[in-house]
């Protein structure tokens, strides 16, 4: 299984697919209906989509085997969460279910997708960076720990590790594909966008002050996963990262604690030298709630 993509809704979507990829560096992957679809260099059809209404966050997309659908499918029929059955008319096709979890986060699971072939990203000469693909994406809540168990009972999804702000949780060996934040909400708090290497992370934040953008958070290195990140504000609204190297972990991996993730004063990284823009980061994390815009219905066959 893994991360592919996330849709939203946006009351002026176009403004969002110009400044993705003017700015961010992401190439169009089509537009249908109105919806815009964005992709990166490596071989998933997008990795984010913008369609027209109000600002809400309408589901992320995990790719998976015929076997983990039916696994997934079974326990969330069990579970008794809203869900239903889906044909994906996205980029990539597929079919599969979309599913609403305890607070309100909407996930689809998607099985019989195709890739498409890889494409040469942005030369160093423009200065421009391109993200290979989606690396996280991580939802604020009410009660992380709660969430964490349900997607690990439910999801089959696992805890990798748990700091005093999130519990991280993969679905893969990478370390995390997604994370819940102890926030007492439940919202989208970022999209971290997979960068080739730590060059081409600096490299997007250079193209991005050059056009008048600073990092909300970063240039840093995490505890858990050691990702090197740069976290932006964008002016649509969510949190949006560029991201590198996060770990791989071994099918026996015990799952960090709290205590094992302390830094030293005034520091918030490995590295010590970012700053961090609480109060901005905390607004923009607030904004995207979660909404059904479609009504549950039976999976059994």
């Amino acid at each position: 299984m893994k991360l592919r993509s996330i849709e939203l809704s946006l009351p002026d979507p176009a403004e969002a697919n110009r400044f993705m990829i003017d700015i961010w560096g992401l190439v169009s992957a089509g537009e249908r209906d109105g919806t815009y679809y964005l992709r990166g260099s490596g071989s998933c059809p997008y990795l984010v989509s913008f369609s027209p209404g109000e600002e809400f966050a309408r589901s992320t997309t995990f790719t998976c085997s015929e076997d983990e659908l039916a696994r997934v499918k079974n326990r969330v029929a069990e579970a008794g969460w809203p869900a239903r059955k889906v044909v994906s008319d996205d980029p990539g096709d597929g079919q599969g279910i979309i599913v609403e979890l305890p607070e309100g986060t909407i996930l689809r699971f998607l099985a019989g997708t195709s890739d498409v072939a890889p494409i040469e990203g942005h030369a160093k000469a423009t200065r421009r960076v391109m993200p290979v693909g989606l690396t996280h994406v991580v939802f604020n809540a009410a009660d992380a720990e709660a969430m964490a168990d349900h997607v690990e009972q439910i999801l089959g999804f696992a805890v990798s590790d748990r700091t005093k702000g999130m519990v991280f949780v993969r679905c893969n060996t990478k370390h995390h594909s997604t994370a819940f934040a102890r926030a007492g909400f439940s919202s989208l708090n970022h999209i971290a966008f997979e960068m080739e290497d730590l060059d081409t992370v600096m490299r997007g934040i250079g193209w991005m002050r050059d056009n008048g953008f600073t990092p909300a958070w970063g240039p840093g290195r995490h505890g858990p996963g050691a990702n090197v990140y740069a976290y932006y504000i964008s002016p649509f609204g969510p949190v949006i990262e560029y991201s590198t190297a996060v770990e791989t972990v071994a099918e026996d991996h015990v799952a960090g604690e709290p205590d094992d993730w302390t830094w030293p004063e005034l520091r918030i990284d490995q590295w010590g030298v970012s700053d961090k823009d609480f109060d901005g980061l905390r607004k923009a994390e607030e904004r995207f709630r979660f909404r059904r815009d479609w009504e549950p219905q039976p999976l059994a066959d």
